[in-house]
């Protein structure tokens, strides 16, 4: 067997506790043309110094300040050469042989670009972990859900998901994908800065016609909110008005501006919400969002992703997940019989 070259990519800011933890896990993976690198956006910690101690073997790819998920990954990868680039959390545990399944995976089908593991909770491994699951779906508002998590139910990992399929979204945790189809669609969005990015470079690959796919026979355990809280208004602010910058990228326009005015009522009653449970920042953090989303708009329009005859949507729910979860009280995968 011939093995293509394979670039597991760490984006570190100011996590040596987690590349203490973790990283001798990826360095132990077992697959036989492997480079491991870590690139760093401007650490403020000992990160660095920790590396060159104790792996010299590691690529270190410095940036000149924190930009971000998506920026820090386009600056990074814009110099590191392999087949196929793998976008790893710096607080995700892989096993031994989590890379080979993927690859031989997406070795027999040249149009799919992307992929993912099972994902499983690091501090309770018997559950999906949040950010990707069995992989993620999005419904037609623009809301992301995956197999085993849906809102806020997750599922125990009882072998459910325990077949290779194509998927609409794979986590930025774990991302395996081509490095020609990365450079085809120009990586990541920088505007996105950090937060559904890679939902949205899934959904342009898509476009393009190609193949996201799960891969079940590789697992990796992540622990999740490693550099921001669930709760955190910041991380509201990102993942409000990068949803609705997604929704406009790559809706056709037709259906971006209907789409966008309901989503923009959704949104109202989560800062109804926000504001009854005592949390006035996160309310004023989907309500900056709007205004942001609003403010770019005409930046965002000119990159509007063009679909292609050959467009995929796979995975893409055409119902409402807000009202199947919240109101039919549908809270698994299962039970929303897609």
């Amino acid at each position: 067997m011939t093995y293509p070259k394979v670039a597991v990519v760490i984006l570190n800011w100011n996590g040596q506790k987690y590349l203490e933890k973790f990283l001798p896990s990826v360095v132990s993976s077992t697959y036989q043309n492997l480079e491991i690198v870590v690139g760093d956006n401007f650490s403020t910690d000992d990160s660095i110094e920790y590396l060159k101690s104790n792996y010299p073997e590691i690529k270190i790819i410095s940036n000149d300040k924190n930009y971000g998920f998506a920026e820090g990954y386009n600056k990074v990868l814009s110099t590191v050469e392999a087949d196929y680039y793998v976008l790893l959390n710096s607080d995700v545990e892989v096993t031994k042989d989590w890379i080979q399944p993927v690859i031989e995976l997406m070795e027999t089908d040249d149009s799919i670009a992307a992929a993912q593991p099972k994902l499983l909770s690091y501090h309770d491994k018997t559950k999906f972990e949040y950010a990707g699951a069995a992989g993620g779906f999005l419904d037609k508002y623009g809301y992301p859900f995956c197999r085993g998590r849906i809102f806020e139910t997750v599922e125990t990992e009882k072998g459910q998901y325990n077949q290779a399929s194509e998927i609409f979204w794979a986590s930025g945790a774990a991302l395996f994908i081509k490095a020609k189809y990365w450079k085809e669609v120009n990586g990541l969005d920088a505007d996105f800065f950090a937060h559904m990015e890679e939902i949205d470079l899934c959904w342009r690959l898509k476009n393009n016609g190609y193949k996201i796919m799960y891969c079940p026979d590789s697992i990796v355990y992540h622990v999740g909110g490693g550099t921001l809280e669930a709760e955190n208004p910041f991380k509201t602010y990102l993942n409000f008005r990068n949803n609705l910058l997604m929704l406009q990228k790559n809706l056709p326009g037709s259906k971006a501006f209907s789409i966008i005015f309901i989503r923009f009522w959704f949104d109202f009653i989560t800062l109804l919400k926000y504001l009854l449970a005592g949390k006035p920042k996160n309310a004023f953090a989907i309500s900056r969002a709007h205004f942001s989303f609003l403010g770019s708009y005409g930046k965002t329009r000119l990159k509007s992703s063009k679909r292609s005859i050959a467009y995929n949507n796979s995975g893409l729910y055409e119902g409402s997940i807000v009202w199947q979860y919240f109101i039919k009280k549908k809270k698994t995968f299962k039970d929303l019989k897609i």
